[in-house]
């Protein structure tokens, strides 16, 4: 493995607390899981490896709304009750974990800004349910959202893609962002007529000034990879055409064949391919600039292994 080290990786106790407990689909362990992978492979030392932190609630308000952020301090000091309307439990400390996510996802992205690196990842990240105003589908605070709306207002930035290949819709993204032409998105899942969050219709490009700007692509339980390739050269198309300045890549591994909760059959080939092909537009058009979020993934065996290609990916497309 070559010893330069243009992808960042931000990961550590600090955002492996993010789960619902043992035996809960989105335990702690999955960040673990995704570590000894990394090792196995040898990867550790290809990357720089950096420390999480907390969103201040400064950053988490760029995005959610302030009343939305106060429910989730309160219920944490508790530990009682939902933060939706039903899927997301609050636990004693739950506000401390989710800031520590996205300020995680936000040191990625300053790194890579600021041209201390190119690429960057995040396991415990990509929670891409939640909305401004409420927790959705295990997500309590919206790190994609939050890392788009920074790159807009600390760096300027215009022209933002979103790539999520998760087998659920990334609908708190979608919706977030349905109206604003400058946000391309892109989205391979799991048909919503079969699962959560039921949303992502392939009719779903945008609104208002926004319209026919997204691209959703639905697919059929037990796709695999035959499928996961012509969606793929849509989503390669799209980019070329919106030309962004930099990737949010969700890379959840729950499409991956065998995970308990979902019907897709992708192999860890599509992850790997998918990031490969984005460092690659990334260097075309926006200096390299991708940041991998891990997203979904109740197979720990999947997740580490998805996940590791993704590194890979970026690692092995470093210039």
């Amino acid at each position: 493995m070559r010893r330069r080290r243009d992808t960042v990786l931000v990961a550590g106790e600090k955002i492996a607390r993010y789960g619902f407990g043992d035996g809960h689909p989105f335990g702690p362990d999955r960040h673990d899981a995704f570590i000894r992978e990394l090792k196995v492979e040898e990867l550790e030392g290809a990357v720089n490896l950096l420390e999480p932190r907390a969103a201040t609630r400064t950053e988490l308000e760029i995005f959610h709304v302030p009343a939305y952020v106060s429910l989730v301090e309160d219920r944490s000091h508790t530990g009682q009750g939902y933060l939706d309307a039903g899927d997301t439990p609050a636990f004693r400390g739950v506000f401390e974990a989710a800031s520590n996510v996205v300020g995680a996802a936000l040191v990625a992205a300053e790194a890579i800004m600021e041209g201390r690196a190119r690429r960057g990842f995040v396991p415990i990240a990509g929670l891409h349910h939640a909305s401004r105003a409420h927790a959705a589908g295990f997500c309590v605070f919206n790190d994609c959202g939050v890392v788009l709306e920074e790159l807009r207002r600390r760096w300027g930035l215009k022209r933002i893609a979103y790539v999520d290949i998760d087998a659920h819709h990334g609908d708190g993204m979608f919706y977030a962002f349905e109206n604003d032409p400058d946000v391309a998105f892109a989205d391979i899942h799991e048909d919503g007529r079969y699962l959560y969050p039921g949303t992502g219709g392939a009719e779903e490009t945008g609104r208002g000034p926004a319209e026919g700007t997204k691209l959703n692509i639905p697919l059929p339980p037990g796709a695999g990879d035959e499928h996961f390739w012509p969606a793929w050269e849509r989503i390669e198309a799209y980019l070329e055409a919106r030309r962004p300045e930099f990737i949010l890549f969700q890379c959840g591994a729950d499409s991956l064949e065998g995970d308990p909760i979902t019907h897709l059959r992708f192999s860890e080939e599509a992850h790997a391919h998918a990031a490969a092909r984005l460092a690659a537009l990334a260097d075309r058009f926006c200096d390299g600039r991708v940041l991998g979020l891990g997203g979904g993934g109740y197979n720990r065996r999947n997740i580490a292994r998805a996940w590791s290609r993704v590194v890979k990916s970026f690692v092995e497309h470093e210039r």
